[in-house]
């Protein structure tokens, strides 16, 4: 991919969570909203797209919270030495995790940026990297400064192939995000970029059948007016705003634009997807 163009120039490690929200309690009546809905973002090959924080659950965008891999929380992972590359642990029973085969590597990262500077200066894109191509869903993260304040995050959860797919979200997570004005070149010493690949997606048997801090989850409903809605937190969301599963439960319900008195009648009639997901940030 010729010559990286990494900035800053930092060592790989586990991404850390950008929600880009401060930290409410909610109550388990779930009284508390957060965001709005989004528009569709024009030119987009990937299918939805997913920005992090509201949630469109008709016109085939939906917004995640991103997400944490933090000590303990499963899948676990190591760095290669030799090629850089971050590869699952074993679990603390002795089984392997499920996402054993699926590898994430800081060239990732650095192919984003590559991508980034290339647009912001006008440049050519890229050469295609030496990284799989395999499809994943994948998210692109941009936070940015010391805290490392969330500047950018979209994704899709259609599988894409890597080469094409980080391309395309880098650019889309980097300018077309509407919670923010675009990316700039004058931010780019400070930025940090985050990749995710999602995996394992399965259907959960009712909205309590996922751990908080390991599984992302992703709820289908009907509204109050009939309406099919949904709305997707990523791992570690949850934990990282100590909510328990009813109180996650009930604000991406109101993150999906649910207005009425959530009862836990209702909250059996959700449709709950989870996965799992592999991080790495530069």
């Amino acid at each position: 991919m010729g010559k990286r163009r990494c900035v800053p120039p930092l060592e790989p490690k586990l991404a850390a969570g950008c929600c880009g929200v401060k930290k409410p309690k909610l109550s388990a009546g779930g009284t508390h909203g957060h965001g709005s809905q989004s528009t569709a973002v024009p030119g987009s090959s990937a299918g939805p797209l997913q920005n992090h924080q509201h949630v469109d659950g008709g016109g085939g965008r939906e917004n995640v919270s991103d997400l944490t891999l933090g000590p303990g929380n499963p899948p676990i992972t190591r760095m290669n030495p030799a090629s850089g590359a971050l590869s699952p642990l074993p679990r603390p029973n002795g089984t392997a995790s499920a996402t054993k085969n699926l590898v994430v590597t800081a060239e990732m990262c650095c192919y984003c940026f590559d991508v980034l500077y290339c647009h912001l200066y006008g440049f050519p894109q890229p050469r295609l990297p030496r990284f799989t191509n395999d499809p994943y869903p994948l998210f692109v993260t941009w936070k940015t400064g010391r805290d490392k304040r969330l500047r950018g995050c979209i994704g899709t959860f259609s599988a894409m192939n890597l080469h094409s797919g980080l391309r395309e979200y880098t650019l889309t997570s980097a300018l077309k995000d509407s919670r923010f004005p675009p990316l700039t070149r004058e931010e780019l010493p400070k930025l940090f970029c985050s990749v995710s690949l999602l995996t394992n997606f399965e259907d959960a048997s009712d909205y309590l059948d996922w751990e908080v801090g390991v599984h992302g989850i992703r709820i289908e409903f009907i509204n109050e007016k009939g309406v099919k809605r949904t709305a997707t937190y990523l791992p570690e969301v949850a934990k990282e705003q100590d909510w328990d599963q009813i109180q996650t439960i009930d604000s991406l319900l109101r993150k999906g634009g649910f207005k009425a008195p959530i009862t836990s009648e209702f909250r059996k009639t959700i449709k709950l997807t989870r996965n799992n997901h592999l991080a790495v940030e530069e």
